[in-house]
C-alpha cells in the first residue's frame, strides 16, 4: 500500500521522453562539476559513498526538478502528472507532491530534538523563527545543533521534511555560504545577503556541490596511522593520585616497569619491548607516524607525573587501552578510575577542545565515577575560556564575546561544543550528558541559544 509521502507514480512517470531531457539537464548542474573533474560516473560515487548517500544526492536532484518550470508544453512535471494520475494518488500524497512543487532547499539548525516525533528548524539563510517540523525516522538520530540541508513544507497542517537531507559540517557550511555570497552577495562584504525565494529554489545546486566538494575532501584524506597500524588518535589517560599517596611511592612502583625507562624524576617513555614479536599482519598499510629512542626502540607513549595526577599519552586507542592496563596492574590502589582525554589529528590541527572523556571499567561507584568527569569537565571548560580558539579567530571566548559579531561567533562555538558532546557513542555516559549552559551564561550569550 503506497505510503502518505509515496513518489513512486511520480518516479515513474520521470521515463516519459519529454521529461528525460530535462532532468538530465537538471542532473548535470548538481554533479556536472563534480563528474566531469573526476572524468568519472554517477554511479561511480556509490564505490566512495554508498547506496545510502548516492540514492539521497538522487533524491535531492529529483526534487528540485519537481520544482522546475521548463519552456514549452507542458512545463512542469509535477501539474502535468497531477493532472493526467492525480486522481490515483491519495490525497496526503497528492498535498506532498504540491508541497514540493514550490519547495526550496535552506540550511536548517536543529533543536528541541523529541525522539519520534518532531524537533525546530531554524532557517540559517533566510532567517526567521524556528518551526516545528514533524517527523519519526530522522529524529531517532538527530542531536542538538545538527545542521540539515533539507526541504521543508507544509502538508495537511504539518511541517514535515521531504527524503533529500544531507547533513552539513561546519566546513560544508562554510563552502556553501561562501557559494551563496559569490552568486547573490555584494562585493567586498563577507555578510550573507537577503535572499529571495526564489533565488534560493534556483541555486539548490549549490548545497549539493557543497556537500559533495566537502564529503569527497574528507574521504579522499590520507588516514594518518602509527606503526601498529592504528589510526592516530592522541589519548591523554588521567589517573587521580590516591589521597595518602606520595608521588615518590608512584616513581618507585614505575620504576618496577620494565617497558618504563625514565628521563627525569617525573617523565618515563614506554617503550616497546620485544619488536621482533609484534604483530606483523596489523602493520601500517600507509606513511607510519612514530617515534623512537635515539638507540633504536619505539616509544609507545609516555608517563608523567603532574601533581596530584599520573598522565599516560599515547597516540592510539589500543595503545591507551594497553598503557592502562599496564599502570593500573602496577600501581593498584595507589590511583584512581582514570579519565582520558581523546583529540582527532582534525580537531589538533584546529586548535579545538578534546572530543571526550571516558571511564575505565573499575570499582568505583558509577555515581562518584560521573560527579569526577562532570566536576573535570567543569575545570577544563572554565580554562578553555580563557584559551584562544580558533574558531572564533584565535580570541579567547571571553575576548570574542565582547563584540556584536564576536558574540555569534562565540554562539556557534558553543552550538559545536554541544554537538560533538552529544553524538558520544553512549548516550547515557555523562560527557554526552554534560549541560554547557553555564558556559552560555558565563559569556553573556544566552539570548543566542535558539
Amino acid at each position: 500500500m503506497p505510503t502518505s509521502h509515496d513518489l513512486s507514480g511520480l518516479m515513474k512517470f520521470l521515463r516519459r521522453d519529454e521529461w528525460r531531457e530535462c532532468f538530465e539537464g537538471v542532473f548535470n548542474e548538481h554533479f556536472g562539476p563534480i563528474l566531469d573533474e573526476s572524468e568519472e560516473e554517477f554511479e561511480d560515487l556509490a564505490e566512495v559513498l554508498g547506496d545510502y548517500w548516492t540514492n539521497t544526492l538522487w533524491g535531492c536532484v529529483f526534487e528540485d526538478f519537481l520544482t522546475q518550470d521548463f519552456e514549452g508544453e507542458p512545463t512542469n512535471v509535477v501539474d502535468e502528472y497531477l493532472k493526467r494520475r492525480g486522481w490515483k494518488e491519495r490525497a496526503q500524497s497528492r498535498a506532498y507532491m504540491a508541497a514540493l512543487r514550490t519547495s526550496v532547499m535552506s540550511l536548517y539548525e536543529v533543536s528541541n530534538v523529541v525522539p519520534g516525533v518532531s524537533f525546530m528548524a531554524r532557517d540559517l539563510i533566510r532567517g526567521g523563527e524556528p518551526m516545528a517540523v514533524s517527523e519519526g525516522t530522522a529524529t531517532k538520530t538527530l542531536r542538538q545543533w545538527d545542521r540539515l540541508a533539507a526541504r521543508i513544507v507544509p502538508v495537511m497542517g504539518e511541517n514535515v521534511m521531504s527524503g533529500g537531507v544531507l547533513p552539513f559540517t561546519p566546513q560544508a557550511t562554510e563552502t556553501l555560504f561562501e557559494g551563496l555570497q559569490g552568486l547573490f552577495g555584494k562585493r567586498n562584504t563577507k555578510k550573507l545577503p537577503a535572499i529571495k525565494d526564489d533565488e534560493l529554489q534556483a541555486a539548490a545546486f549549490m548545497f549539493t556541490l557543497s556537500w559533495l566538494f566537502d564529503t569527497l575532501g574528507r574521504v579522499a584524506e590520507p588516514r594518518l596511522q602509527n606503526t601498529d597500524g592504528d589510526e592516530i588518535v592522541f589519548h591523554n589517560v588521567r589517573f587521580p593520585i590516591a589521597p595518602g599517596v606520595k608521588q615518590e611511592g608512584i616513581a618507585a612502583r614505575l620504576n618496577n616497569i620494565p617497558a618504563l625507562s625514565q628521563a627525569d624524576a617525573k617523565f618515563w617513555n614506554w617503550l616497546e619491548e620485544t619488536p621482533k614479536g609484534r604483530d606483523k599482519s596489523k602493520a601500517a598499510t600507509a606513511p607510519a607516524i612514530d617515534t623512537t629512542m635515539d638507540n633504536g626502540p619505539l616509544v609507545l607513549g609516555n608517563v608523567e607525573l603532574k601533581g596530584r595526577f599520573l598522565h599516560l599519552s599515547t597516540n592510539s586507542a589500543a595503545r591507551a587501552t594497553r598503557g592502562t592496563a599496564l599502570i593500573q596492574q602496577a600501581l593498584g590502589d595507589l590511583v584512581r578510575t582514570p579519565l582520558t582525554e581523546i583529540t582527532t589529528v582534525e580537531q589538533m590541527k584546529a586548535g579545538r577542545p578534546r572530543k571526550g572523556a571516558e571511564t575505565s571499567p573499575s570499582n568505583v561507584p558509577p555515581e562518584v565515577a560521573e560527579q569526577e568527569i562532570r566536576k573535570y569537565l567543569d575545570r577544563h571548560y572554565l580554562e578553555t575560556l580563557d584559551q584562544p580558539v580558533k574558531m572564533l579567530g584565535n580570541k579567547t571566548p571571553r575576548q570574542a564575546a565582547k563584540t556584536t559579531s564576536g558574540r555569534q561567533k562565540v554562539a556557534d562555538w558553543l552550538k559545536y561544543l554541544e554537538n560533538q558532546t552529544a553524538k558520544q557513542p553512549d548516550p547515557r555516559h555523562p560527557m554526552a550528558t554534560y549541560s554547557f549552559e553555564w558556559m552560555w551564561k558565563e559569556l553573556g550569550v544566552h539570548d543566542l541559544r535558539r
